[in-house]
């Protein structure tokens, strides 16, 4: 999973209902790119290289995870789905909509298909104009001047600040929640999943530390010599993270969003433990319980043996490749079992197999939508 990075995209219209159109661009980039973080002014200039309509510019900050290559792809899919039709030789021609990566963080990139910083953008007061309402102090990175250090240096005739407004989409919220443990079989892609929703949605984020464990690399080994230990290990680094960690009101967050709960200790202790070992570990296990913060909701992440075996197998970590799909199978029906033990358990159940959230944004909205809807 890639890191967010801010892309700054130009907008442009002089054909048909132009603001609308303008208006519709910014809500397919917040389907298929990332969160639209501010829009600009909407400026209106003369079309330039040939006849034609005026058009309408704007500029939009958008965080992503996805790299500039990938948005250009997305920008073009845009483009083509509001009827623009790109026709090579003809040069400059009336159109529904332009989309230009214009910034990219402090990124320089040159090949064939893209170039980043946008290479006319110095010379073109219709692209600065709207960038700087929304970038005034971010430096062009080839030239080491600010925006509107550049926008300074420019022509302003021509270029009219209209009247007209774009408006943000429309976000979701986790308003009403303040801790969300989200679950799921091993490789269900939980993690990546809470570390996005802290990132987009300004959430303390708790992640199990199950790679510091030096007990898991020999459980897959030997795991009738090392379960009893590996079971107690995690559940003692368990407790410990959420006492600490859910004790602590962070003022600048939000909600909290887990990529665990601690009743996994206890679901995967009876798959591995051996009967007399579970009956000691229970007890040990209801005595911490009683005592943690629970979730006020539960999300759990259900995928096929098939699609687990495959992410394990994608993610590399060389302890895991052994991981039996029985082994899997039997981690699915005991979380199961355990959520219909529980009937007072705000829970939501959603099958996953078919969705990648990571590579394809509109699942990942789609997975919010269901989660806070």
């Amino acid at each position: 999973m890639n890191p967010l990075k801010i892309v700054f995209i130009a907008l442009g219209s002089n054909e048909g209902a132009r603001l609308e159109f303008l208006q519709r661009a910014v809500e397919e980039i917040q389907k298929k790119t990332g969160d639209v973080k501010s829009v600009s002014g909407v400026y209106e200039t003369p079309a330039m290289g040939f006849e034609g309509r005026s058009f309408l510019n704007a500029c939009i900050a958008v965080d992503t995870r996805f790299r500039p290559h990938k948005i250009l792809k997305q920008l073009l899919e845009i483009e083509k789905k509001l009827g623009r039709e790109r026709k090579t030789g003809q040069g400059y021609q009336n159109r529904p909509i332009d989309l230009d990566i214009v910034l990219y963080e402090q990124e320089v990139i040159t090949s064939e298909e893209l170039t980043v910083p946008h290479p006319e953008m110095h010379n073109r007061n219709f692209v600065l104009a709207p960038l700087a309402d929304i970038a005034s102090e971010v430096k062009h990175p080839v030239k080491n001047v600010k925006i509107n250090a550049l926008f300074d240096t420019l022509d302003k005739s021509g270029l009219t600040l209209t009247s007209e407004k774009l408006q943000l989409p429309k976000k979701f919220s986790f308003s009403g929640f303040n801790y969300i443990a989200v679950e799921g079989n091993i490789g269900a892609g939980k993690t990546s999943f809470a570390t996005m929703v802290s990132e987009d949605f300004n959430a303390k984020l708790i992640l199990e530390r199950f790679k510091d464990n030096p007990f898991l690399p020999k459980f897959y080994e030997d795991k009738s010599r090392y379960a009893f230990p590996l079971e107690m290990s995690f559940l003692a680094d368990r407790y410990q993270q959420l006492s600490d960690d859910l004790a602590q009101y962070d003022l600048f967050k939000d909600f909290v969003v887990s990529d665990y709960d601690v009743f996994k200790s206890l679901i995967f202790a009876k798959i591995t433990l051996h009967e007399d070992e579970y009956s000691l570990y229970q007890k040990l296990f209801n005595l911490m319980y009683k005592e943690l913060v629970k979730p006020d909701l539960y999300v759990y992440f259900y995928q096929n043996t098939e699609r687990l075996l495959e992410n394990i197998k994608k993610r590399g970590r060389d302890y895991e490749q052994n991981i039996e799909a029985d082994y899997l199978a039997n981690i699915n029906r005991s979380y199961l079992s355990f959520i219909k033990s529980q009937p007072g358990l705000n829970v939501k159940i959603i099958d996953i197999s078919e969705l990648d959230f990571v590579k394809d944004r509109q699942h990942y909205l789609q997975l919010i939508q269901e989660i806070t809807g």
